[in-house]
């Protein structure tokens, strides 16, 4: 029934502003202004994803959008130059001291990175 729906997805902020200028600038990814008071992030091979405004926005205690990039340290780097922050995690997940988990190659999974947005919600990049 839904194989070939145009599915898009989108997660809120409690402030478009500050949003449209992270993911505008600081992220350099294509933000237009959308119908009905939102943004769209218009990313490569993909329907847009949105962000609404939720004044009462609590951020989500996941991962709620992924970038694949080519080379992980260089893109850290080049975020960190940009102002943005890594989280760092020391339990069963850990980072190295830029907030990479898995730089080694010794845990499961990919080379990945997390960090906020300006309304806190989880992001991360992975390297393919």
């Amino acid at each position: 029934m839904l194989r070939n729906s145009k599915a898009f997805s989108g997660f809120s902020a409690d402030n478009l502003e500050k949003a449209k200028e992270f993911y505008g600038s600081t992220l350099g990814l294509d933000v237009r202004d959308g119908s009905m008071g939102i943004l769209e992030l218009h990313l490569e091979g993909n329907n847009p994803l949105i962000i609404y405004p939720k004044p009462n926005h609590v951020p989500a205690t996941y991962t709620v959008l992924n970038f694949p990039v080519e080379n992980i340290v260089e893109t850290v780097d080049a975020l960190t130059t940009k102002g943005v922050t890594f989280l760092s995690y020391s339990g069963e997940l850990q980072t190295d001291e830029k907030g990479i988990c898995n730089a080694d190659g010794k845990q499961p999974g990919p080379k990945i990175a997390w960090f906020e947005d300006p309304a806190g919600n989880i992001l991360s990049v992975l390297e393919e």
